[in-house]
């Protein structure tokens, strides 16, 4: 007797491919970036963000979605800053896919913005399998979660265009390694940008908007 295979995560993740490239080509077309922000619970995304947002609120038109399994907390910080935010329920979900990820946007957009910023589910697996549809990858890795952590979650860091060593200033604390992290992460990702930030302090806040404003521009070329 036969049985017929059927390969569900395979066809799921080419489908979502599909419809991430373009979603990811109307954005392009209309000048919109959009940034896929991730890290695991209590890295400091939402801190981060609002120390971004406060660079860069004066340049850009800037509209955050924020991604939770529930409640509107982040959301409410984040609209404390004057910028546009409004909140994504997964309903159980641990990511957003592209599909998601358009839906957010369609709400987020009927005002004038020009840089998204989508805050994914606080997680280093499922959001890294699923492609959103945005025009560049970011993650936080926070010092008290170990310079170790590229060797453990290689998916996250091999996706990601720009890696964010958030609260530096505690790492004389914790037994964290800056410069061993920085090579596990190339060893995943020779090509990412790896910047050492306090979101608190505003450490090192700076180089990330300018990295970030650096992207959004040749976006709109």
């Amino acid at each position: 007797m036969s049985t017929r295979i059927i390969e569900l995560k395979r066809s799921v993740f080419e489908s979502n491919d599909e419809r991430a490239d373009l979603l990811r080509g109307e954005l392009k077309d209309k000048g919109i970036f959009l940034l896929n922000l991730m890290s695991s619970p209590g890295s400091g995304k939402t801190t981060t963000l609002k120390a971004t947002i406060a660079a860069l609120k004066d340049k850009y038109k800037i509209g955050v979605m924020e991604a939770d399994i529930d409640s509107d907390v982040d959301t409410l910080k984040i609209a404390e800053t004057g910028v546009k935010a409004i909140q994504l329920h997964t309903g159980g979900m641990c990511h957003l896919d592209a599909d998601m990820t358009r839906q957010g946007l369609d709400a987020l957009i009927e005002g004038d913005v020009d840089l998204a910023i989508l805050e994914n589910v606080g997680n280093l697996v499922c959001p890294a399998e699923f492609d959103t549809g945005a025009s560049k990858n970011a993650m936080i890795l926070s010092v008290p979660e170990g310079h170790d952590k590229p060797l453990k979650y290689p998916l996250m860091f091999s996706i990601c265009d720009v890696v964010l060593i958030n609260k530096i200033d505690v790492a004389p604390y914790f037994d964290f390694d800056l410069e061993k992290c920085k090579e596990y992460i190339h060893m995943r990702n020779p090509k990412a940008e790896i910047i050492p930030i306090c979101a608190k302090t505003g450490e090192g806040v700076d180089k990330f908007a300018e990295w970030l404003s650096a992207q959004v521009e040749a976006w709109k070329a």
